[in-house]
């Protein structure tokens, strides 16, 4: 109930308020009649508090991001092949986006996989994290790549029947998300890379790799890719694609497509396979040095930062070359003593 000052007018009834002055602090200075500078202290130290709180807050998310791109991360070494990647996002502040990447030595070989969620930013979280999932067991298990691709398939159709159902109910409590379930999809790219270099490949809608081999770039292969997993199934045969061999010293640079749609003020697309190509005339030729040279360029083509995720992968073959087996000389058979043997004796040359 709020009191009045003895004298005071009263315009109609007087107004009840949940908050008793007891529980405010502001309701209480107000009862016990403060100046107004102290009032005004009372109020910046409320607002103090409640930007310290903000903060917190802002900096325990900022944590949770940064532990959570750090295991996205792979680790710089896998198998003899050194690794270097980075994942841009276009929400400002956000460390996670719509793109995905992960490597690891099994032993069917160095398996890998980038992929592309529609959309961007944290809204795509979800099935960036349902999609990795699958693929970090199904990598281990399964010896070809057409069983990884089809659990990942299955994993999507689990993840988008999970998402529809969450969207249905909030549609009957009036907060429909609308049809985005139905429109969303994932582009992924899986690669198998053999001892002997050996490279074969997987496609769903996702841009073929850059093959710098000396100062060379070309793409991985020139195959078309299946459609991306969520809107089609696969087909019934999923065959590799046979993608020749990663040389000693060679690298595959893997990307999504926000690398190469990005576009200057002018609308004019990234170059990328220049870029790669003066990449790869410089040094050193590591991956870190070509991460480099690429974020280089984009920021300076875009003048900013991206519009849409991006997401890059390097993988160099640092295995050493492989010998020619070296033919161990005949060793000459002992000379014999037996007088029965020495029509058949044989003499080393």
């Amino acid at each position: 109930m709020i009191r009045f000052k003895a004298g005071a007018p009263r315009t109609g009834r007087p107004r009840t308020t949940s908050l008793h002055p007891d529980h405010c602090p502001l309701r209480r200075a107000l009862a016990r009649g403060l100046p107004p500078t102290a009032l005004s202290a009372i109020g910046t130290g409320l607002a103090l508090h409640v930007g310290q709180s903000l903060l917190r807050e802002l900096r325990r998310t900022r944590t949770i991001a940064r532990t959570a791109q750090r295991r996205l991360r792979p680790p710089p070494r896998v198998d003899g092949l050194t690794v270097a990647a980075v994942q841009l996002s276009a929400d400002r502040g956000a460390r996670l986006g719509g793109d995905l990447y992960e490597v690891g030595a099994t032993e069917y070989g160095v398996r890998a996989v980038i992929g592309d969620v529609r959309g961007h930013g944290l809204g795509a979280v979800p099935t960036v994290t349902a999609v990795l999932g699958c693929f970090r067991a199904a990598a281990y298990d399964e010896p070809d790549l057409a069983g990884v691709l089809r659990r990942l398939e299955r994993a999507m159709d689990r993840h988008l029947r999970e998402r529809a159902r969450a969207e249905h109910l909030s549609a009957a409590v009036g907060a429909a998300d609308g049809h985005q379930v139905a429109e969303e999809f994932v582009t992924v790219l899986l690669l198998e890379i053999l001892p002997d270099g050996q490279v074969r490949a997987l496609n769903c809608g996702h841009p073929w790799p850059h093959l710098l081999s000396g100062a060379r770039v070309e793409p991985l292969a020139r195959a078309d890719p299946h459609p991306p997993l969520g809107p089609f199934p696969l087909p019934a045969e999923l065959p590799t694609v046979p993608c020749g061999r990663l040389l000693p010293g060679d690298m595959l640079v893997l990307h999504t497509d926000g690398a190469e749609d990005a576009r200057d003020a002018g609308g004019r697309f990234f170059p990328l396979p220049e870029v790669l190509a003066a990449a790869a005339r410089g040094a050193p030729r590591t991956p870190q040095a070509v991460l480099r040279t690429v974020l280089t360029a984009l920021t300076r083509h875009t003048g900013g930062p991206p519009k849409d995720d991006i997401a890059l992968m390097v993988l160099r073959n640092e295995r050493p070359s492989p010998r020619a087996p070296s033919i161990a000389p005949e060793s000459p058979r002992p000379i014999t003593t037996d007088p029965h043997a020495a029509s058949h004796q044989q003499f080393p040359a």
